[in-house]
């Protein structure tokens, strides 16, 4: 009980000389009791500067009452009491060795966290002593969340550059390596390129989030069928399940291959052709599977190839790994089949 007697005692003589500072600084201790800046004034006097006087703007940044914050050390609304780089921050600020403000991570009443700059000056008596110091709370909390989001969206960029660059780079090789003629080569490269471009597009719409599989199918085979009047001649039914970004691109690129084959060699290439796209739900002991088929018909004779290309080492080898699962081509004397066994991916529902 004497303990508390004597602090009650300090705590009344500490706010008795706030009254004194209000006589002698008159309009700056009414403009710090009025103005929107969270403030406080601390005790120089006593160990770890308890506070003696807070606005009420600190009172409203907080969610503390006036009450529980009097008297109370001035770290008191540290995150974690312990973290030394915080408290090298504000020391160096009570010190006077800090030309910027201590950007710190507080914690309110309510256990929900802010950032805050903070800037601490003393305030001396007649005799040059310093007595008390004056400190300001400049709210950071949407400026550093704002600057978190932004590593992320720059982390994220740099990621999705270089997967792109590096699917370039992969376009590149693979048709230099299967072609010497300069005008196929340039063909070719355009032609993934702008698969990709398209699959680039879709996913922007959709925030870079995911793409729907009906979408990511349309938009891989659409060029060919507005160039070639071919739009009645590929039928597409299924869910628009969706599709993380990542396995959207491997998708759209495949199917650009698939389209480009068929224009090429398959049922695109013969008036009669068509091409019937489905995928199903399925279930499975690990989880639900989706299996696609692309299944062609009314074209030329097929016959199985006798080495394989580019395409056919994207759509068997490339997008299995990608999807995760068995990606499959059957060269049947009726039509190209391929067929997709890949896991149903989280949020599939398209909203």
């Amino acid at each position: 009980m004497p303990e508390m007697t004597k602090k009650s005692d300090h705590q009344k003589g500490a706010e008795a000389e706030v009254e004194s500072f209000r006589k002698d600084l008159g309009p700056f201790v009414v403009a710090a009791e009025t103005t929107r800046m969270a403030m406080v004034f601390t005790d120089a006097t006593e160990p770890d500067n308890p506070i003696i006087f807070a606005n009420d703007s600190f009172l409203s940044l907080t969610g503390y009452g006036r009450d529980e914050v009097l008297g109370k050390s001035f770290n008191f609304l540290l995150t974690h009491s312990a973290d030394a780089q915080a408290l090298a921050r504000i020391e160096a600020e009570f010190a006077g060795s800090s030309n910027r403000g201590a950007e710190v991570r507080f914690c309110r009443k309510d256990g929900s966290e802010f950032w805050s700059a903070v800037f601490i000056s003393p305030v001396r008596n007649e005799g040059g002593d310093i007595v008390q110091y004056f400190a300001s709370f400049v709210d950071l909390t949407r400026h550093m969340e704002n600057e978190i989001q932004s590593r992320m969206l720059i982390d994220e960029l740099n990621h999705r550059v270089k997967n792109t660059l590096s699917t370039v780079q992969s376009i590149v090789w693979q048709t230099l390596r299967t072609s010497s003629d300069p005008k196929a080569i340039r063909e070719s490269i355009e032609s993934r390129l702008f698969a990709l471009s398209r699959s680039h597009d879709l996913l922007t719409r959709g925030k870079w989030e995911s793409a729907g599989l009906h979408d990511i199918v349309h938009d891989a085979v659409e060029p060919f069928l507005v160039s070639g009047g071919r739009a009645d001649r590929i039928l597409i039914r299924g869910e628009n399940i969706r599709f993380p970004p990542k396995a959207a691109l491997a998708l759209g690129v495949a199917f650009n291959e698939l389209a480009t084959n068929a224009v090429k060699y398959g049922a695109l290439s013969y008036a009669a052709g068509s091409i019937l796209i489905t995928w199903t739900m399925e279930p499975a002991p690990a989880g639900q599977r989706l299996v696609l088929k692309w299944q062609e018909k009314g074209g030329p004779g097929v016959t199985p190839p006798s080495h394989k290309g580019f395409g056919s080492r994207v759509i068997e080898r490339g997008l299995a790994r990608e999807l995760a699962g068995t990606v499959r081509l059957d060269y049947r004397p009726e039509g190209v089949v391929c067929t997709m066994d890949i896991p149903v991916p989280g949020n599939a529902r398209d909203g």
